[in-house]
């Protein structure tokens, strides 16, 4: 990597645990430990992203060399960096959980290339001195999907992570994937992840409780300095505003979340970026049929806190945390509970407007929200595919009647059957009010059906996509991970030869393994 830009900002300016021991402990004063990745026995590349190479200052010729191999499978260390995990603190499942850290992710270095700052990290790559009782290793699985989906959602247009490459360790690792006593070996993995950078909620949230008030200084001066340079003025309005523009961010990145279906499934505090991009994918989904109270973890599958439709309260409420830990710098309630107020305002408008442009609606009327709820209302009644539904609905003309738009979408129904008495006469009446509605738009029709092709993906990530290209690597077959990167690099498109993935889930996928609930280990 002869043209990496060396660049490590986080290491040089911010304090280091001073005990290099990989041992698992407290850390106290320190936002980060040196710590080496676990060399892997055999690495080999299974796939990488030419696209992020040449992101970060890596040229496509070298992603075949052994020193891409060895480095981003941790076998060796880039000569003038010291790879490090990083301290943090946060909430999990609503409850405090005290110094959580990178257990199973290290930082390798951060890069600069055309003017732009990123940090790359291994996920995967061995124990740190917050791995706990973990042994910090990831497996094929797990690989699959974040590498997969975070390219996935970049292109759906989704604030996220990148994912430089992918890897097998050519260890075995011990994992129980449902946690029910039956743990088994499988093949160990690792990704290289990219941002630009992977600071948390909860590094906050860990120096405001340890009243380490002079870090919490620093660190948010740090981020004002290399993140958010545009935000000037006394060292408390700074405070203020840098806590808006994340939750501003986050706002945004939600937005898009619920735009596509996606359920990130673990909205720990501590799995919430200052960068307002999405991190850490675990057990994540996209909705199949469309059901706000779905989440595809085993582990809230009681509660169902992280749920698709609460997405945006759980939000607000690690920015309440986030303003908490805050707090000390700024020692005034008011403005920060402003900003938390506005968050669900905000969301609320923005998401009237989002949601009427998925129904190829550019404009807005207060009778909008009845539109809004009664289609919410519909999608219930019978399994209906979210993805499919929308993509679809940009077929309906304004000249189409009830039975005929009805007709264009039914496509998206799992039980079509089901659709008749009731159901029938209640899609009947949405569509009455929506044809209505359209036909007070100027847009034309072929316009309309561009412009909302742009906003409803025909192609997502469903879950069982993923394990089939799983299964299939596990044979040593990575045909099926090639396949659905091309394909998800181009989700808003016809793409008539990928087709066949332009369908609801399978019978077979609704109660497998993977391909409906998922647990943290995923």
């Amino acid at each position: 990597m002869k043209n990496l830009k060396i660049n490590n900002r986080f290491t040089v300016e911010l304090p280091a645990d001073p005990n290099e021991e990989n041992e698992v402990r407290q850390v106290k004063d320190a936002l980060f430990s040196y710590v080496n990745p676990t060399k892997p026995s055999n690495p080999k590349l299974i796939h990488a992203s030419k696209e992020v190479a040449e992101l970060v200052g890596i040229s496509a010729d070298e992603i075949q060399t052994e020193s891409f191999l060895n480095t981003f499978s941790g076998k060796e260390v880039l000569p003038g960096t010291r790879p490090y995990a990083m301290c943090y603190a946060g909430h999990q499942f609503g409850n405090w959980a005290g110094q959580l850290g990178d257990g199973r992710a290290i930082n390798l270095t951060e890069v600069e290339h055309n003017d732009q700052n990123f940090t790359l990290q291994l996920k995967g790559a061995g124990k740190t001195p917050y791995s706990r009782t973990a042994d910090g290793l990831a497996v094929l699985r797990s690989s699959v999907r974040e590498y997969l989906c975070a390219e996935a959602m970049y292109y759906l247009g989704v604030p996220t992570t990148r994912s430089l490459s992918l890897m097998l360790s050519g260890d075995q690792v011990l994992r129980d994937i449902l946690y029910n006593g039956n743990p088994a070996y499988e093949k160990g993995a690792i990704v290289c992840r990219v941002a630009p950078s992977f600071i948390r909620f909860g590094s906050f949230e860990m120096l405001s409780a340890r009243n380490e008030l002079k870090n919490l200084k620093q660190f948010v001066e740090y981020n004002l300095k290399h993140y958010f340079p545009e935000i000037k003025g006394e060292p408390k309005d700074q405070y203020l505003q840098f806590f808006k523009t994340v939750a501003d961010k986050t706002r945004e990145m939600i937005l898009h979340w619920q735009r596509v279906g996606f359920v990130h499934g673990v909205m720990n505090t501590d799995n919430m970026s200052v960068h307002g991009i999405t991190i850490d994918y675990g057990p994540y989904g996209w909705l199949e049929n469309y059901d706000p109270s779905w989440t595809p973890n085993t582990t809230d599958s009681q509660n169902r806190r992280y749920r698709f439709g609460n997405q945006p309260q759980i939000a607000q409420w690690n920015l309440y945390q986030l303003a908490n830990a805050l707090y000390p710098l700024i020692n005034e309630a008011e403005p920060l509970e402003k900003i938390l107020e506005s968050f669900i305002t905000d969301f609320d408008r923005d998401y009237k407007g989002m949601f009427l442009s998925k129904l190829g609606i550019f404009t807005s009327t207060e009778a909008d929200d009845k539109l809004i709820s009664g289609l919410d209302t519909v999608l219930q009644l019978s399994e209906t595919d979210m993805t499919i539904f929308f993509r679809n609905l940009s077929k309906v003309q304004k000249s189409d009647s009830v039975d005929e738009a009805i007709e264009k979408i039914k496509d998206s129904f799992y039980l079509p059957e089901e659709i008749k008495g009731d159901i029938l006469e209640s899609w009947k009446k949405w569509f009455t009010v929506y044809l209505q509605r359209l036909n007070t738009e100027e847009l034309s029709d072929q316009v309309r059906s561009e412009k909302m092709n742009q906003i409803n993906p025909k192609y997502v990530l469903r879950n069982y996509m993923s394990q089939l290209a799983i299964d299939a690597a596990d044979k040593d077959d990575y045909s099926l991970i090639e396949e659905l990167y091309l394909l998800l690099q181009k989700p808003y498109d016809e793409q008539p030869e990928f087709e066949k993935w332009f369908a609801k889930r399978p019978d077979w996928a609704r109660s497998k393994v993977g391909c409906s609930m998922l647990s943290c280990s995923s």
